[in-house]
Order: C-alpha cells, then sequence, then structure tokens
C-alpha cells in the first residue's frame, strides 16, 4: 500500500519516528508521500526523506492556510526548489481552504494558480487541498481542462454531486482516509458509487486517525484500517483494495517508481 498524504516530518513525530516508519513497514505500507506545508517544513521534510530513500518522498507546496502576507516570495523560494534536479514527486499540499479565515481569499487563489501553473510546466501532479472553498476550486480549475493535469483532491468527505464534478477531471483521484471510518460520516454511502479506480488511500498523518483511534496521533501504520473499510464497502478482499490503490498511485506519481 502506498500513504499518498502524510506529514510524518511534523513535531509529533519526533520522538519516535523510527519505529513509526517501522509500524508502516510492518502493516504492508511500500511508500509513503509527504506533502509540504511552508518554508519552514521544507528542510526538515528534506531531511528526513533524504534518511529514508525509496520509503519516504517529498513534495512541495505552500498550503492555504499558510498563505500571508509574505506569499509571493515564499513562492520564488520554492520555485527556486523547484529550478533545481528537484527530489519532489508533485506540487502539493496547495489548495483553497476559507474555513478559518477568508482574510488572504485572494492571495490563496492567485496562489494556487501560481502552483497549478508549476504542475504544468514540471509534469507533476497536484495534491489538492479544499475546504469551504469548492465552488471557487472549480472555477480555478476550470481555466486549466485544456491542460493535461493530474492529481488528488486530498481528504475527500463530500457529496456524491461534489465527487462528480471532482471527478470530471480525468486525471485526478479522490484521496480517502480515516474520515471514512467515523461513525457519522456520509462518505461510506458516496464511495460506494466510485469506482475504485479513481481512489488512493491516505492517513492524513498526523490527523484524522481511524476509528478506534480517532482522537488520538494518526500514523502511516493505520493506513491498513482505512485500506480494511473499503474492502467491506465495496465487498472484495483488503488484498484487493491494496493492490488496486497503490497501482493507482503509482500511475499518477510516476517520480516515485
Amino acid at each position: 500500500m502506498i500513504d499518498t498524504h502524510s506529514h510524518l516530518y511534523v513535531e509529533e513525530f519526533s520522538e519516535d519516528i523510527d519505529a513509526v516508519l517501522e509500524r508502516a513497514r510492518s502493516a504492508g505500507v511500500s511508500k509513503v508521500f509527504l506533502p509540504n506545508i511552508n518554508k519552514d517544513s521544507l528542510v526538515p521534510m528534506l531531511d528526513l526523506c533524504a534518511a529514508h530513500r525509496g520509503f519516504l518522498y517529498p513534495m512541495i507546496g505552500l498550503h492555504p492556510t499558510d498563505v500571508a502576507s509574505d506569499y509571493t516570495e515564499v513562492l520564488d523560494y520554492m520555485e527556486a526548489q523547484l529550478q533545481e534536479n528537484h527530489p519532489f514527486v508533485a506540487v502539493g499540499e496547495v489548495g483553497l481552504d476559507f474555513y478559518w479565515d477568508k482574510t488572504f481569499s485572494r492571495e490563496q487563489q492567485d496562489a494556487f494558480v501560481r502552483q497549478i501553473e508549476w504542475a504544468v510546466m514540471y509534469e507533476l501532479p497536484l495534491m489538492v487541498h479544499v475546504r469551504e472553498a469548492h465552488k471557487e476550486l472549480l472555477h480555478i480549475m476550470d481555466s486549466f481542462l485544456h491542460e493535461s493535469l493530474t492529481g488528488v483532491f486530498h481528504c475527500f468527505s463530500g457529496t456524491m454531486e461534489e465527487a462528480r464534478q471532482l471527478l470530471a477531471y480525468e486525471g485526478f483521484m479522490l484521496g480517502i482516509n480515516g474520515v471514512a471510518t467515523f461513525k457519522k460520516s456520509g462518505l461510506p454511502n458516496v464511495l460506494q458509487q466510485i469506482p475504485l479506480e479513481r481512489i488512493v488511500l491516505e492517513t492524513d498523518s498526523p490527523y484524522l486517525a481511524p476509528v478506534p483511534y480517532r482522537g488520538k496521533r494518526n500514523e502511516s501504520a493505520y493506513l491498513a484500517l482505512v485500506a480494511s473499510k473499503l474492502a467491506e464497502l465495496y465487498q472484495i478482499p483488503v488484498e484487493t483494495v491494496a493492490a488496486r490503490t497503490t497501482k493507482n498511485a503509482s500511475d499518477l506519481f510516476k517520480r516515485a517508481n
């Protein structure tokens, strides 16, 4: 299995990262993709990936909630990293988030457009975050319909109509994580109408731990619980879920192959 979205470089893992990685391997995780958050997270992420080559793979991007008045300078810095002989497997985590604060909503949209342009220029998939900004996201994405964009709509937990709109972008998958195991989540009903061929697995560690660990620190080993939930929903062996979603991720994140 491939964990397509895990923030293993954050402080929550500073004391036991080796044990966390060993548990992931033991649970059947073969690769973990690490989305970046901001300028400060780049070096810790790259150092961790360098120490575990062939298992951890970095992305580069400015998270929408980290877009501030200095965002153009931060993006300039990140683009300089891309222009070198970079190790990044995707542009991410990028997108729009108007849930907490709309102060920099215009800047978020500008940053998103610029980072989509990176994905086009460097032929990389996008790792897209969207929260309370679905309409605005679609408006921006539609302006790139002529480009061969690919990527993941991370942490999908929306309606069937939202899934239909997102999957209209043929090069994109939905990232499914522990939310699918939550008791009051409507996601299981939606997932049963979505082909497994359009899904990749993720944890979003250290956030959104699946049941029975909900509320605790999430980690990549818990990807197995997400796979088990999908096997239950699709009424197929968990090995089939693991194989199909691994192929989906491998086809999408070509630089990690």
